[in-house]
C-alpha cells in the first residue's frame, strides 16, 4: 500500500489551494456541515488529534468538487461526547455519499473511529469506502489486518503529480475524480 506522509500532503494541498485561498475553503467546508448540497458528498472518518491533516484533506477533496462532513466543522455536534454524539454521526455518515477513513496511527488507535468505519461499511457499499492512508514522515503506519479489506486512495503514479487513484483489494483501480463522482 502506497501511503501519503504528511508534509506529501500538505504540499499538495498547498498547491492546489494557495495559502490565501486554504481559509475561504474551510470556511466553506463548516458552512457545507449544516446543509446538504446536489453535490457528492464525503464523511471524513479521523482522529481530532489529527485536525490539522483533516483540513488539507478537506482543501484536497474540495479542489476535486465534492463536499466534505467533518464533525468539529459541525455547530450541532455535541460539545461533550454522548450517545447524542452517535446518533448525529450514524445519521452524517448515512446522509453523505462516501465515507473516507483518515487511517492514521491516531485514527486506528481510536474507538470512535473504528466504530465509524464498522458502521460505515455497514451502511455503505465497498465502493463508496476508501481509506486515506497517511503516515508521518519519519514513522511507520500501523495499520491494522481489517483494513486491508477496503479500498484506499493512493498517487497514480508518483508523489510529485497529483493524479490520485482509488485501489481495490482485488488490484482495480479508478480514477479519485472519477470514484468521487460516482
Amino acid at each position: 500500500m502506497d501511503i501519503f506522509t504528511k508534509s506529501t500532503l500538505s504540499r499538495i494541498a498547498n498547491s492546489k489551494a494557495g495559502y490565501s485561498q486554504k481559509s475561504v475553503i474551510l470556511s466553506e467546508a463548516r458552512s457545507y456541515s449544516s446543509k446538504i448540497s446536489s453535490k457528492t458528498s464525503i464523511f471524513l472518518s479521523h482522529s481530532h488529534n489529527d485536525s490539522s491533516y483533516v483540513e488539507n484533506i478537506v482543501v484536497l477533496l474540495r479542489k476535486m468538487g465534492v463536499d466534505v462532513y467533518v464533525d468539529w466543522m459541525d455547530d450541532s455536534m455535541p460539545k461533550e461526547t454522548s450517545g447524542e454524539t452517535a446518533a448525529l454521526l450514524k445519521r452524517k455518515i448515512k446522509e453523505n455519499d462516501k465515507f473516507v477513513f483518515l487511517a492514521t496511527n491516531n485514527s486506528i488507535e481510536s474507538k470512535w473511529c473504528n466504530w465509524e468505519i464498522g458502521f460505515g461499511y455497514a451502511h455503505k457499499y465497498i465502493n463508496k469506502i476508501a481509506l486515506f492512508p497517511l503516515k508521518d514522515d519519519s514513522v511507520d503506519w500501523k495499520g491494522n489486518e481489517y483494513l486491508q479489506i477496503y479500498p484506499y486512495i493512493s498517487a497514480k503514479y508518483s508523489w510529485s503529480d497529483d493524479d490520485f487513484v482509488v485501489a481495490f483489494p482485488n488490484g482495480n483501480t479508478i480514477d479519485l475524480k472519477q470514484w468521487l463522482l460516482q
